[in-house]
């Protein structure tokens, strides 16, 4: 199965698509004849705005890169969404997880990333618009894909463009199914299941997850109270000095080069050239002017730089609705495809939040929790129910890609093909 291509388009968007046979003319004036500090490759690239509302000025921007050595009418498109609120999916997706390039620690160069995915109302009117843009894409198998707060983005898009596509036989947005990973979906749960997982974790005391359990348990997470956001204050002191996202993995300024190679030889899931600083490099490398040029990114020349997580959208983000569930339901008694993925080791938003989340779903099974296999290897685990599969990721944080390549790239064509991740008869029954 080949891999699709990465479309992006910050505070929102992000796709991956097959290769480009026709584009317009516009399409043609947002073409990437390289990056700077580039590497030779084998596909093409644009990026640049779509008005989604010409009289309040807002656009989004893109970036989408296409299939290597894949025909143009086989292989879907894909988009993929970061969280936050306020979180670009050109620093962290395209530049840390599933795109095509790294970004080396001077800032200026690039690397291949060896395991790249291409082998609500704004974001519907931009698919709308971008595919007039690149109408080859019309009518393509569609899936929405995110991680984080992307919980709340993927499932609110999917359900809109869902009933938008009602009543039309060929919806130019055809529309197929949608998967989140390590997914704020439900407060409720989300607080029980994450306290906990901190908890079993051993990193916090007794006192602090029973005051976590009193304080919060009932708040909404992007809003929470003066006391709740408190006793979290107490809870990140006894956490230490680790990377909450990822827990076993070392955090950034702490870890020099010498370091880290020690760490992955205790670590061997770290995948070679893991690099806890890449956020920092992200920064670095598209403040530079010749990259903004290069991306035809802030065109109107924004005077302050750019960063990879926004803290006014942040702090002034007010959709936070608690519940994500009843879009789960309408979604799942739709038949489309939908899959949830967790890297085990985050402590954010974590595998027990997520198990928590789904189980108020009271899906049937399918097919019970099983390891699944990676190189004759325990990759993670999953469980299919009537509906919805679950994936989790082993020893993977909060951003899958990032600290499982291999392994997120092998779920992300085991979602596309709707096919179970993989079980080896013989490696079940050696245990």
């Amino acid at each position: 199965m080949a891999a699709a291509a990465v479309l992006a388009a910050i505070l929102a968007l992000f796709f991956r698509a097959a290769s480009a046979t026709a584009a317009t003319a516009a399409a043609e004036a947002d073409h990437i004849g390289s990056l700077p500090g580039q590497p030779p490759v084998n596909f093409s690239m644009y990026s640049g705005y779509v008005t989604v509302d010409a009289a309040a000025g807002r656009a989004l921007f893109y970036w989408l890169i296409e299939a290597a050595g894949v025909p143009a009418e086989s292989a879907p498109l894909v988009l993929w969404l970061n969280g936050g609120p306020g979180c670009s999916s050109v620093g962290y997706g395209a530049s840390e997880e599933l795109g095509f390039f790294r970004i080396n620690a001077d800032g200026r160069t690039l690397y291949l990333n060896p395991y790249p995915w291409n082998k609500a109302h704004d974001s519907y009117n931009f698919l709308v618009n971008w595919l007039e843009r690149f109408p080859q894409y019309k009518y393509r198998d569609f899936y929405i894909t995110g991680e984080s707060y992307a919980g709340h983005y993927v499932p609110q898009l999917s359900q809109l463009v869902y009933r938008n596509n009602k009543g039309i036989k060929k919806p130019i947005l055809n529309f197929k199914g949608f998967m989140v990973g390590n997914a704020v979906i439900d407060d409720y749960h989300d607080f029980i299941g994450t306290f906990e997982y901190m908890w079993t974790h051993g990193l916090i005391s007794d006192e602090t997850y029973e005051k976590l359990r009193l304080a919060c348990q009932f708040e909404v997470s992007e809003h929470a109270s003066k006391e709740c956001n408190k006793i979290f204050d107490i809870a990140e002191a006894e956490e230490g000095n680790i990377d909450a996202y990822s827990i076993y993995t070392p955090t950034c300024k702490k870890t020099s080069l010498h370091k880290r190679r020690l760490i992955r030889g205790r670590m061997p899931w770290l995948p070679r050239g893991y690099d806890p600083c890449t956020e920092k490099y992200s920064t670095k490398y598209y403040n530079l002017p010749e990259v903004q040029k290069a991306l035809h990114a802030n065109v109107t020349g924004i005077p302050y730089p750019w960063v990879t997580c926004s803290d006014p959208v942040y702090d002034y983000w007010k959709d936070s609705p608690r519940s994500m569930l009843p879009i789960y339901r309408e979604l799942i008694a739709a038949g489309l495809r939908i899959w949830v993925f967790s890297g085990d080791a985050d402590s954010v938003v974590p595998l027990t939040a997520t198990r928590y989340s789904i189980d108020a779903l009271f899906l049937p099974t399918v097919t019970n929790w099983y390891p699944w296999y990676d190189d004759e290897e325990v990759g993670g685990w999953c469980q299919v129910y009537k509906g919805l599969t679950l994936v989790t990721i082993r020893g993977a944080g909060h951003e899958v890609p990032l600290h499982r390549p291999r392994q997120g790239l092998k779920l992300f064509e085991h979602f596309l093909r709707d096919e179970p991740m993989p079980k080896p008869i013989d490696s079940i029954q050696s245990f």
